[in-house]
């Protein structure tokens, strides 16, 4: 930021601009397929590329499209053209109401002799068991059809996983359940409840489909997050252009239509339609979106721009020179998407640990019916099949598949209540590792606008003196005249009227206030005008080394003061750093301001490392770089240029006072703006995971056993046999012990 108030662009800022832009228009590698088409991948397996829509051949999820793959040439498009399809999510969603409707009645009946009442409405267990089979056969067979689809998947091309355990599961839960309600005869007395009749597991099943089925509703809900993100991206870019024609004549254009090379007349309150290069006009564009900084640019023949931005107060006429694909807003899609779809997910482990469990659990079957008919007692045959079947049953993973999504959802809701947001249950448990925080200066750090900081003035009191600053300022659009009115209002000052206003553009303004000839500008402004600042020097550079910009006051031709605007350190952020640094958390900031800007700001907050002159692209590949050196990384950052790093970091976290693009690119949102956020987010995110590994133990616990006593194992010696009531009992119990265990982290103090 510039140390001197000039109502433009700093002076050395222009030649880094013009740097920069030459680093920021060369392509990215694989540029090329963003605008190819539209690829699809796995959220499981993301090694898994398809040209068109599917399943897939590994774990039978559906694939998703990969955010920014032929984005590049639809920047503006029409919001709705591109748009994701949700027909799937609409599909889960209608399928998760109907098993809920269903699931509760059936659960209430198959329960009530758990509760004491035998004859629940009347009905016999005869009638009992014909009601759930009513209820639950919908379940398994509609509700389910996702699931047993994977499952089928699974099987045949022989990847194991989670869908091939549950649908066994469920699979032979009902089908036992069947048996049971036709051909009760066929079942020994060991496996009849007290009435006689014999147990079945419709409710089990049902449970089971209902609790995957809300499961991949989420999980496929929070991947439209992506896309969203994306969708927001594309909508900053304007979707129309006005180009010259040779004879001088303008025409409206598609945005698509531009070529490199086109001559484009951008009208005041317009946004630059593609990047390029200023041919004539003068004008100030908010650049805010890509450098993060709240100052207007000031913009003349020879300077660049860039698409996406906003024209304020002036015409322009412009040179194209990148478009469609080429564009800064489109290599920050393609980043943002890239950077999403190379997280690998933690269901990774899950499916590997499941693949093994399954194997076993089929192979413990096996060796439970061939015991069972060769040494076990009569009927043989009867004794084989049903211990075999209830070893499958017992092992359908119902307080396995609680023991995550409950702890994550208690955890979700605490979370909420603190001003945490979290996205999805992965970025809880990638909150736990962050042993390294990347902060956005602008936004995240500070509150995003500038401020008047300080005012001294020398033969006038302060207020006077105030007064007649803000009287010129309040005519002139600048936001750093906007922060000294504001800061004259705050004071309770009455601000005078001004005459003869005008604007030396890159200097200052004057105007007469009162009775008296007022300039408010740079030190060359008043020098301009005979006016020595000398006897200010000292306290605007001390100014100047906090980060400040210096004002200069010259009232009827001498040097009436001096005033500092800022943009102010949010009052939380001290404490924010030193919590973090007493966890042991590296902070590093990351900023497009001037290195001495940087350094000031971070003197003054204790900050580990900061990066100064950084563009969007370069954000992303920090965090790539801390990364490569082992390190787990928090982004923290508010503007749509911190996008492509939040979606790079291990967790980006977006400031809620922020951009949506940002909250959309991110895993979590700090509602509150607050980044003492990110220690109660770390709190929350270890006491999730301790939690989740009591409640692995307690459903692992459940399966170690019960397998063995579905087998039989304890009937040679005991004479025990895993009953219908008992393993409903025990399941009950597995998944009570789990959902209590999750509670607790209702009490975890943020």
């Amino acid at each position: 930021m510039n140390t001197d108030l000039k109502h433009s662009h700093p002076p050395h800022a222009h030649d880094q601009h013009h740097q920069d832009h030459k680093h920021v228009h060369s392509a990215p590698p694989g540029a090329e397929a963003a605008v190819a088409g539209v690829q699809w991948t796995c959220p499981m397996h993301p090694e898994i590329l398809r040209d068109s829509a599917g399943d897939c051949p590994i774990c039978g999820m559906a694939l998703v499209p990969i955010a920014g793959t032929g984005m590049g040439a639809g920047l503006g498009a029409s919001p709705d053209e591109g748009a994701s399809d949700d027909s799937e999510l609409r599909d889960l969603a209608r399928r998760l109401r109907v098993g809920i409707a269903l699931a509760i009645p059936l659960v209430v009946v198959s329960m009530s002799p758990m509760a004491g009442i035998h004859e629940p409405l009347g009905l016999t267990p005869r009638l009992r068991g014909w009601v759930e089979f009513l209820l639950g056969t919908p379940l398994v067979i509609y509700i389910g059809w996702p699931i047993l689809r994977k499952f089928w998947f699974s099987l045949v091309h022989r990847a194991l996983n989670m869908y091939t355990l549950i649908g066994l599961g469920v699979g032979f839960a009902y089908l036992y359940s069947l048996a049971a309600l036709l051909i009760p005869g066929w079942f020994p007395q060991e496996f009849r409840e007290h009435d006689d009749a014999v147990g079945t597991y419709f409710e089990a099943a049902a449970v089971i489909v209902t609790l995957v089925i809300l499961g991949e509703y989420l999980q496929m809900r929070a991947m439209g997050q992506t896309s969203r993100a994306i969708q927001q991206l594309l909508k900053l870019a304007p979707n129309q252009a006005w180009r010259l024609r040779d004879d001088g004549t303008e025409e409206q254009i598609p945005l698509q239509a531009v070529t490199a090379g086109d001559r484009l007349r951008v009208k005041p309150g317009e946004k630059i339609p593609v990047d390029g290069e200023v041919l004539e006009g003068a004008s100030r564009v908010d650049e805010s979106m890509i450098t993060g900084e709240p100052v207007p640019v000031a913009k003349a023949p020879g300077d660049k721009v860039t698409g996406a931005t906003m024209n304020s107060n002036g015409s322009l006429i412009i040179r194209a020179q990148r478009v469609g694909a080429d564009t800064l807003l489109a290599r920050i899609v393609h980043m943002v998407g890239e950077a999403q779809r190379t997280r690998a997910p933690v269901q990774r482990l899950v499916d590997i640990i499941a693949a093994y469990f399954v194997q076993s659990v089929i192979a413990i079957a096996i060796i439970t019916a061939l015991a069972w008919w060769f040494i076990g007692p009569e009927p043989k045959f009867t004794y084989a099949f049903v211990n075999a079947i209830a070893v499958l049953i017992i092992a359908c993973p119902c307080a396995l598949g609680l023991a995550t999504p409950i702890s994550m959802t208690v955890a979700m809701g605490q979370g909420a209540r603190a001003g945490i947001l979290f996205r999805n249950a992965e970025a809880i448990e990638r909150m736990r590792g962050i042993d390294t925080v990347v902060v956005d200066k602008t936004g995240t750090l500070t509150l995003g606008r500038p401020a008047l900081t300080d005012f001294s003035a020398e033969g006038i009191a302060d207020d006077e003196a105030l007064a007649l600053v803000a009287g010129v300022e309040q005519l002139s659009e600048h936001p750093i005249a906007h922060a000294i009115v504001e800061g004259a209002k705050a004071r309770k000052i009455k601000i005078p009227a001004a005459e003869t206003f005008e604007v030396i553009n890159g200097l200052g303004v004057q105007a007469d206030v009162d009775g008296k000839h007022v300039l408010v500008g740079s030190r060359n402004f008043l020098a301009q005008h005979g006016i020595d600042t000398k006897r200010w020097e000292e306290q605007g550079e001390a100014w100047r080394t906090e980060a400040k910009t210096v004002v200069y006051i010259g009232v009827d031709g001498s040097v009436a003061g001096i005033a500092a605007v800022a943009d102010p350190i949010k009052d939380s952020t001290p404490e924010a750093i030193a919590t973090l640094q007493g966890l042991g958390v590296r902070i590093v900031m990351l900023t497009g301001d001037s290195q001495r800007t940087a350094d000031a700001i971070a003197g003054q907050l204790g900050i580990d490392e900061a990066l100064a002159e950084v563009l969007p692209e370069h954000k992303a590949n920090h965090v790539k770089r801390l990364q490569a050196e082992g390190h787990k990384v928090a982004m923290a950052g508010d503007g749509i240029n911190d996008a492509p790093a939040l979606a790079q970091a291990n967790v980006g976290m977006a400031m809620g006072t922020g951009t949506d693009v940002a909250m959309e690119s991110a895993d979590v949102t700090l509602v509150k703006g607050d980044l003492r956020g990110i220690e109660k987010a770390m709190v929350l995110s270890r006491a999730t995971m301790r939690n989740i590994r009591q409640n692995l133990t307690f459903a692992f616990g459940y399966n170690a056993l019960g397998i063995p006593l579905a087998a039989g194992v304890f009937y040679p010696t005991f004479g025990l046999l895993l009953s219908p009531m008992f393993a409903g009992a025990a399941m009950a119990m597995s998944s009570v012990s789990v959902v209590t265990n999750a509670l607790r982290l209702n009490r975890v103090k943020l």
